[in-house]
């Protein structure tokens, strides 16, 4: 029931963000983390309340990957779900592996980042390849999330 409940979560998540309409291109005014200027990705982002909607476009207009901060998130690591492990922000964590309801082929990944601020970043990778998967891995690995403390993680 709880991979259910995360599904339902997620695609709430993502109606909300197809409702919420235009997107504003502003790395340097968002709290979205800072992404290296040499990985041809750009923020797109959205604030709704005290959440604040990040998405890692490509070049093509592609998602290589997205998060969203807020207070809290509904994710909860399940150790059997394990995939990746990785540094974020310089701190071991394990990406899960997750499904797409409706969307066999597409390979998912999420984990979440307790923040110094005390908010939640919670991550998400949505890809058709492995090649596509490697690469967003590696660019998430590059985020840094603030200064003071950057971020503890939660998915370990």
């Amino acid at each position: 029931m709880g991979n259910i409940m995360v599904k339902t979560i997620r695609a709430t998540i993502g109606f909300t963000l197809l409702a919420m309409g235009g997107y504003a291109h502003a790395q340097a005014t968002t709290t979205c983390p800072t992404l290296p200027a040499d990985s041809g990705l750009t923020w797109e982002t959205k604030t709704a309340g005290g959440t604040q909607f990040c998405r890692a476009m490509r070049a093509d207009g592609s998602e290589a990957f997205g998060l969203y901060l807020a207070a809290q998130t509904p994710f909860k690591p399940n150790r059997g779900d394990r995939a990746e492990e990785v540094k974020i922000d310089g701190r071991d964590t394990y990406w899960y592996r997750s499904e797409l309801a409706g969307q066999p082929d597409v390979q998912a990944r999420e984990t979440a980042i307790s923040l110094a601020d005390g908010r939640v970043a919670y991550l998400w990778i949505q890809a058709k390849s492995n090649d596509d998967l490697a690469k967003a891995i590696a660019q998430s690995s590059t985020l840094r999330f603030g200064t003071g403390g950057g971020a503890q993680l939660t998915s370990k």
